[in-house]
């Protein structure tokens, strides 16, 4: 009987790979890009982008970097949490904040933003 243990599969994607996969989604959501704009980005089909933030394909270290650059973050960034265990799947409510985050961003008049913060901050009841 041999000793030799059988190599698990190369192109079988982990719980690593999920985890950055969603990393890629939640920034990406962030910014405000459409899966098939990212894919464009990075010089890859809207399949293959979606395979990626599924974790179903893994991502060489190339297209990591690239990624990173189209993402303006550190590639640290999409291991971030993995150390925790923490789940990296959005929910509907992060989604809200993702996205509440991106508009924000996306108005230019300051005063808006300001009137905008003062509103939430009268929702919530602090006033400071």
């Amino acid at each position: 009987m041999s000793n030799i243990h059988p190599m698990p599969s190369v192109n079988r994607a982990n719980a690593t790979d999920r985890h950055v996969g969603a990393r890629i989604r939640e920034r990406r959501i962030m910014l405000g890009y459409s899966q098939q704009q990212m894919a464009e980005l990075i010089g890859v089909t809207y399949q293959q982008a979606h395979k990626y933030e599924r974790g179903i394909n893994r991502i060489s270290a190339g297209r990591l970097y690239e990624i990173t650059q189209v993402l303006g973050v550190p590639v640290g960034y999409l291991f971030d949490g993995l150390e925790d265990g923490r789940n990296p799947d959005l929910t509907s409510r992060q989604r809200m904040c993702l996205e509440l985050t991106r508009n924000f961003a996306n108005i230019t008049d300051e005063k808006h933003q300001f009137a905008l913060a003062q509103m939430a901050r009268a929702l919530v009841g602090d006033g400071t």
